[in-house]
């Protein structure tokens, strides 16, 4: 079997490692005689994979003391509701700044839970670049950020200040990509599917003092302090979906913890911003320079039927999903923390040959 260089924007590429251990492990977990899949979420194998993956998020992402680590569903999506639904009281008003597709589609969610208001904006030119910074009402529910905008390939790399506001963070397309500091966040949501695993299980990581805000008349499962206090298992979680993540989780230690995997990424993402800024005009990114996501590069060839041909040909190399997102066109290379090192190299070397046969 031929491997695909898979450049999909998500559901994204797995570890190698984390596939074949999994398939080993499918139908035979730890000597259990069943699947992972087939285990019960109640009993003694599932809870040690369960706890075992909190754990690592933990280290990996260096959460503190006074912070929940929960595993939800329903995606970023789902938390674009659930985050005014647990955050935003009656007489207050959120604000978000907007980036890209995805938090504009968050902004109008939690509109239809509230009041809220975009405080940035860089719509007006097709959200070519993002804030360094934004000036937050102290009196605000929360100020609502998207790290990274898979859509445009956009990535905020300063630091939103929210003072004494609590600062929400999608980072479902960079979550894991680099270090962070968590005590900069009130909470952080990821849907699994781009760096962390499979689609299916969402994770979330709130402070303690913001449970206190969600009102009890919610649904006990897209209540953030009702899901804690059960350690995500309100509800049967998508154990599966979460073994996965752990897997993934255990590779990325292997691989050296995230100041590793952040130089990985800068790397790659060098390599491909190169070729396309010396390609003498015939490749363009989509966004300002400073602005450049490391994890979705997004650029056009001279002409849309020319991004037809490259997808095209790409295809019939082994590279696949480098099609731009339908609402915006153009080409656009995801190179989350699986998508290898050699990957990136053949990618380059068909950028260079594309252009030499039709520049």
């Amino acid at each position: 079997m031929t491997r695909a260089h898979n450049f999909s924007a998500g559901p994204a590429a797995l570890p190698l490692s984390v596939l074949e251990r999994a398939q080993r492990e499918l139908l035979d977990y730890g000597g259990s005689g069943m699947s992972i899949m087939e285990q019960s979420h109640r009993g003694a194998v599932y809870d040690a994979v369960h706890n075992r993956a909190i754990a690592n998020l933990r280290e990996l992402l260096t959460i503190p003391d006074g912070y929940q680590v929960l595993f939800m569903q329903g995606g970023a999506r789902g938390q674009f509701a659930m985050v005014p639904m647990n955050l935003l009281r009656r007489g207050t008003t959120a604000h978000y700044v907007d980036t890209g597709t995805w938090s504009a589609h968050a902004l109008a969610e939690a509109r239809r839970r509230g009041s809220a208001e975009s405080i940035w904006s860089s719509a007006d030119d097709g959200y070519q670049h993002v804030p360094t910074a934004v000036d937050v009402p102290s009196d605000s529910a929360y100020l609502h950020i998207t790290s990274n905008n898979t859509v445009v390939g956009s990535q905020i790399h300063a630091r939103l200040d929210g003072g004494d506001v609590p600062v929400v963070v999608d980072m479902s397309s960079d979550i894991l990509s680099q270090p962070i500091d968590v005590t900069q966040y009130g909470v952080i949501y990821a849907g699994a599917q781009k760096n962390m695993g499979p689609s299916g299980v969402t994770l979330v990581v709130v402070r303690d003092d913001l449970l206190e805000r969600s009102d009890d008349n919610l649904p006990e499962t897209m209540h953030y302090g009702k899901v804690a206090a059960k350690n995500s298992m309100l509800n049967t979680p998508p154990t599966f979906a979460i073994y996965l993540v752990g897997l993934v989780l255990e590779h990325l230690k292997e691989l050296g913890g995230l100041e590793a995997v952040a130089a990985t990424n800068a790397h790659k993402a060098e390599l491909i911003y190169r070729t396309i800024d010396s390609s003498a005009g015939f490749y363009t990114g989509c966004v300002q320079p400073a602005a450049r996501s490391r994890m979705n590069v997004t650029f056009r060839s001279p002409s849309a039927d020319l991004d037809k041909e490259f997808v095209s040909q790409a295809a019939d190399a082994g590279l696949i999903g480098l099609k731009g997102h339908r609402s915006v066109g153009g080409l656009r290379a995801s190179i989350y923390n699986a998508v290898p090192l050699e990957s990136v190299r053949v990618l380059v070397e068909f950028l260079e040959e594309f252009k030499r046969t039709r520049g």
